[in-house]
């Protein structure tokens, strides 16, 4: 794959985006410098360092681990602008002001590479004028980028062109946003505010005119729009909230500003709603101001009520009869809710109804093709689906015929016509916009597939859209073993594949069992085996609902041999005569960590959240964790000056005794469940193609798995050490007492149990430590409560 070569990147502008624009670089391992305005006063760079140092407090964080801040270099114009010209990639991220971009295009157009890249990061300024502001010779090589915020974890990034900027340009960007940072990319046309928020803030004002017609509060709203619709949890107002309201006021302001009547049918709609008017004139912005359309108040949240003028109790609830219409299927659903009779179904069907026809109307003006729409609204939004996707799962000309039929009684918000392709031709015909042979473009009227770029080769199986052909990872390839809990397949004969079936990829006694038959096939007849989820999560680890019914049965001996089984099972990975590499993305917990450190190598998406969290559930790590946490902590004083075992051994053990996670594959790594061996991988649609590569590597150099060897352990007095810790924190409050007593036996177990200190010993006597620890906690009252509460609430239970 020809790629461009991004050695270093410099990103002006040290605000809000502009700042986590460049965390993310770092994430990614790419050099970046962040520019800003020389201060005033104090250090010359003081803006920009401030905006650095600022990035180790915000929430989420855009950082995988705060210390790498002190990787960004930064510079400001007065004195630095030299330094662009080592950059392959300038993205400008200043304010969304025309005359200040264009003022600094004309500073910085001396010192641009003869072949770098220039983006502007803009979410809806004209790129072609801001071309205009360029040498002649610059603009081929310039671009509009805009990244969605919070820039590490939004998977959009759209790219605009200009009528003079270069294909391969534009080509050569979408490689490296795609490989490098982790993006889903969509190319966009140079209209207001592009493709996500052309649609997204469309929907957003529509939905808040919706509300006030219905007469619902902000509360009830999030309720219907979130998650029950298939939407991010957050809902409508909680996310305008988290966005920023001034961000949404400046992107409604563009729609504003930039279209009419005339251009845009809906444009009566695009008036600023009177209750974000008013917060706005509060200076009330959201969570960064900690008030908006909520507000919390010590523990509790308010929302703003604009006819009191003032914040009032929230937490009303949608009424259940609409939560149970939104699990219907698709077609029944949207019949249900048009022919609703209470507000709030008639509220929903209205603002779906829009964002059909909003779509419909603008699909050719902003977009090439409906996947475009699909995808930056999944990707930008948050949507399990995109506006055609349900549309179409729905009933593609029934549901027309309700749109129209609306626009014709004149309840929608225009009386623009559906367009012709709606009703007659291909679309019609296919039965919507999404077809094994690629996605509607209206312009040309045809179904287009995907764009070949070389880059896309890395993903075996990118994310499809409903309808849309292509490689499927439940059907793809030659099956080798299926049951229930796991599929064992292979893409090419070379290389096995295991992927968990079980509900969160729980590890049950079943998964196991296909597991270890997984190993013996690929030591028979392949070249290494990678287990990979296929989607979130890698695993949550053993499967409780089958473990409990056990011990009930056959009580701790059962339970023993279970985990035994276990145990067995992780050991049978690490010692495999072919390597075991395994593909994490997302949680990977608890045993589902283990099933990761007993294989040998990871490679890992760089949202990958890793953990041994069984303190959580009253437990102990049973499948091995405890004795990888004592084996390395040997190996890593083994291989210092330092020979003092504890020191190696308190960080593994707070992470297990204080169920720590890794909140990125790169704080994964710092907690010890990933080596500076394993792979983190930015885009999760390429980790499986790593993964595979990586087996096939470790193979051909002749990989041979570790020697089984003896340990030393730190033994009783090491446990004394801890014991002594974990007797003040009970003391001081910070821990319960069954806190204490799990972490007790947490740390006779990595200690080695009352031996001497320095005792060699092995995995599986440490395994059998876990074993007795495991059992005897199943049956404590106290974790019985504890694993009630989370199988019942999913959330964690002190006591």
């Amino acid at each position: 794959m020809s790629r461009f070569n991004v050695k270093k990147v410099a990103v002006l502008g040290a605000g809000v985006m502009g700042a986590q624009i460049a965390a993310h670089l770092v994430n990614c391992k790419v050099p970046v410098i962040l520019f800003d305005l020389a201060a005033k006063e104090g250090p010359k760079n003081g803006i920009a360092l401030k905006a650095v140092e600022n990035l180790k407090k915000l929430k989420p964080a855009p950082l995988g681990v705060a210390e790498d801040a002190a990787l960004i270099e930064v510079a400001n114009y007065d004195d630095d602008l030299k330094k662009l010209k080592g950059c392959d990639l300038i993205i400008e991220a200043i304010a969304e002001r025309m005359d200040w971009k264009s003022d600094l295009y004309h500073k910085i157009a001396p010192f641009v590479a003869k072949n770098a890249i220039l983006a502007s990061n803009t979410s809806g300024l004209s790129i072609t004028k801001l071309s205009e502001a360029l040498p002649e010779a610059l603009r081929p090589r310039f671009c509009g980028i805009h990244f969605f915020n919070p820039p590490r974890y939004m998977v959009l990034v759209e790219l605009i062109a200009t009528p003079t900027t270069k294909p391969e340009v534009l080509d050569q960007l979408e490689a490296f946003v795609t490989s490098a940072l982790g993006k889903g990319v969509v190319r966009a046309k140079d209209t207001p505010n592009f493709v996500a928020n052309r649609i997204g803030i469309a929907g957003m004002l529509t939905t808040m005119k919706e509300v006030e017609k219905f007469g619902l509060t902000f509360d009830v709203v999030d309720d219907l729009t979130g998650k029950r619709m298939g939407r991010a949890s957050s809902g409508t107002f909680r996310t305008i909230d988290v966005v920023g309201l001034d961000t949404v006021g400046h992107v409604i302001k563009t729609l504003q500003d930039n279209l009419s009547t005339d251009t845009d049918p809906f444009y009566d709609s695009f008036g600023t709603p009177p209750v974000l008017a008013k917060l706005l004139e509060l200076k009330n912005l959201g969570q960064k101001t900690g008030a908006g359309f909520y507000k919390k108040v010590g523990r509790d949240i308010l929302r703003f009520d604009l006819e009191k003028d003032e914040y009032v109790p929230s937490g009303q609830k949608a009424d259940e009869v609409y939560g149970r219409m939104l699990k219907k299927p698709a077609g029944e659903r949207l019949k249900l809710l048009r022919n609703a009779e209470g507000p709030q179904g008639q509220f929903l069907w209205a603002i779906l109804r829009n964002s059909f026809h909003y779509a419909a109307v603008h699909l050719a003006n902003i977009a090439e093709t409906a996947r475009d729409v699909d995808l930056a609204m999944r990707w930008g939004f948050g949507m399990k689906q995109g506006p055609f996707e349900l549309w179409q799962e729905a009933g593609w000309l029934d549901v027309a015929k309700m749109i129209q039929d609306d626009i014709d009684a004149g309840k929608a918000l225009s009386k623009a016509p559906l367009p012709e392709w709606v009703f007659k031709g291909p679309v019609a015909e296919a039965g919507g916009v999404h077809t094994e042979k690629g996605s509607w473009n209206p312009t040309t009227g045809q179904f287009e597939p995907r764009r070949l770029l070389p880059v896309y080769e890395r993903q075996l199986f990118p994310e499809l859209l409903l309808g849309e052909g292509g490689p499927r990872p439940d059907t793809a390839g030659k099956t080798l073993l299926e049951n229930d809990a796991i599929r064992v397949w292979t893409l090419d004969d070379e290389i096995v594949i295991a992927t968990l079936k079980t509900k969160m990829r729980a590890i049950s006694p079943e998964a196991g069992e296909g597991l270890a038959q997984a190993v013996e096939m690929a030591e028979a007849d392949y070249q290494g085996l990678v287990i990979w989820p296929g989607d979130d999560p890698f695993s949550v680890g053993a499967d409780l609902q089958a473990m409990l019914p056990g011990y009930v049965a056959g009580g701790a001996g059962l339970v023993d041999s279970m985990e035994k089984e276990l145990q067995d099972m992780m050991l049978r990975l690490r010692y495999a005569n072919v390597p075991v590499v395994s593909a994490i993305r997302g949680m990977a917990l608890g045993g589902g960590c283990e099933l990761a450190v007993y294989s040998s190598r990871r490679v890992a998406a760089m949202e990958s959240y890793m953990g041994l969290v069984e303190v959580g559930v009253g437990l102990v790590p049973g499948a091995g964790g405890l004795a990888y946490i004592a084996r390395r902590a040997a190996e890593n004083a083994q291989a210092s000056t330092d020979k003092d075992l504890l020191h190696f051994l308190t960080e593994g053990f707070t992470a297990a005794a204080m169920a720590k996670v890794g909140m990125s594959a790169l704080d994964s790594r710092k907690l010890g469940y990933l080596l500076w061996s394993d792979v983190i991988v930015p885009n999760k649609d390429e980790l499986l193609y790593v993964a595979i590569n990586e087996a096939k590597a470790m193979f051909r150099a002749g990989y041979r798995p570790p020697m089984k060897r003896q340990f030393a352990v730190a033994g009783r007095d090491g446990k004394a050490t801890i014991q002594g810790q974990l007797v003040n924190m009970r003391d001081g409050g910070f821990i319960s007492q069954h806190d204490f007593y799990v972490s007790s036996l947490i740390a006779n177990v990595v200690t080695g149990g009352d031996v001497d200190p320095g005792t060699l010993v092995d995995e599986e006597y440490l395994m059998t430590l876990e074993r007795q620890a495991f059992t005897t906690l199943l049956g404590n009252p106290k974790t019985h409560e504890r694993i009630m509460g989370m199988l019942s609430t999913g959330k964690p239970v002190r006591n």
